[in-house]
């Protein structure tokens, strides 16, 4: 077992719930994100069947071969950074991933005036044209994980005794979410699917298939992340250890799939809004705490030294893990 506890959310998404029942899931989310920055997610409402679905549809666009899956390359995606990248195509501290997949968002027309100045990370989708249906049921996929996660974060707040909506109100009025579909070949014996990493924004959505090979660091080393097609796996990002000065953990996590077998996943992050400025809880919420992690970071980069809107903190991050990126941003015109 993972020791990562298991949290029904159902109160979270019931409108009848009472606001103690509300509390007491909020505060069981408080206890994780103070351990491992980790919990398990049930009672979540998401329909199995549109879990089956993606699943199948994305089993059958990796099937392809790389000639038909380059149709969706995310060099043709611009600024968007979307589509399709080949195993090996990622980076993770430097370091090829052994995995391939695709890069999803929030749907959005040339017309968007963030897409028409040129914003990265915003921008249409690239869908593949087989299998069809892959298109519409990765958004309908995005469209109700993105409000589950909304309504995580209102258990976030409760449970640093915040007003529920706060983060609605502050934060994610207008989120950048982002969505991404992994596969994993087998035989990852040598190398990482997905080095050591944390993840950049509030809040991360992992659904998984039936094959294992997620660890997260504890404070007694790695543990093995139980693989449940049906299970949400949830995790804190950077942004939510900084809101909190250190005392939520945003935890280094990584993938080596040794099950013998194909391995898919699906995360969708729920990140503030590409212009918000997060700064810290007031120390009523939070005592301070030493601003400067690098030395303790697996990137060396403090999130509590960092200054800015979370776009340019996720623009840099994601221009590491693609540098063609950030020659993209660099380009005039």
């Amino acid at each position: 077992m993972s020791g990562l506890p298991l949290v029904d959310v159902s109160s979270l998404l019931d409108p009848e719930a009472s606001d103690e029942s509300r509390a007491a899931v909020g505060r069981e989310i408080d206890a994780a994100c103070r351990d491992t920055g980790f919990l398990l997610v049930t009672g979540h409402g998401i329909d199995r069947e549109l879990r089956d679905d993606l699943e199948r549809l994305s089993r059958e666009f990796f099937a392809l071969p790389d000639a038909a899956k380059d149709q969706i390359a995310m060099a043709r995606g611009g600024l968007a950074w979307r589509g399709w990248f080949p195993v090996g195509g990622e980076l993770t501290s430097g370091q090829a991933d052994r995995k391939e997949g695709v890069y999803f968002g929030s749907e959005l027309p040339l017309t968007d005036p963030r897409v028409a100045a040129r914003t990265p990370l915003h921008g249409p989708n690239l869908f593949p044209a087989e299998p069809a249906e892959l298109g519409p049921t990765v958004l309908r996929w995005i469209e109700q994980v993105a409000a589950l996660g909304q309504s995580l974060l209102d258990g976030v707040a409760l449970g640093l005794g915040l007003e529920r909506d706060w983060f609605a109100r502050h934060l994610t009025a207008d989120p950048t979410v982002l969505f991404r579909v992994f596969h994993y070949p087998p035989g990852d014996t040598e190398s990482w699917g997905v080095g050591e990493h944390t993840d950049y924004g509030l809040i991360t959505l992992l659904a998984q298939d039936q094959h294992g090979g997620l660890q997260v660091q504890s404070r007694g080393g790695w543990i093995d992340v139980p693989a449940d097609p049906y299970v949400f796996v949830v995790n804190i990002g950077d942004m939510l250890e900084r809101m909190t000065r250190g005392g939520y953990r945003s935890n280094p996590h990584r993938v080596r799939n040794l099950s013998g077998a194909d391995r898919l996943s699906f995360p969708l992050f729920l990140d503030p809004s590409w212009d918000a400025t997060v700064t810290p809880l007031p120390d009523t919420v939070f005592d301070e705490l030493p601003a400067d992690d690098a030395a303790e970071r697996w990137d060396g980069q403090s999130v509590h030294a960092w200054e800015g809107v979370y776009g340019d903190y996720l623009t840099a991050k994601v221009a590491k893990v693609f540098p063609e990126l950030a020659h993209a941003v660099r380009r005039p015109g």
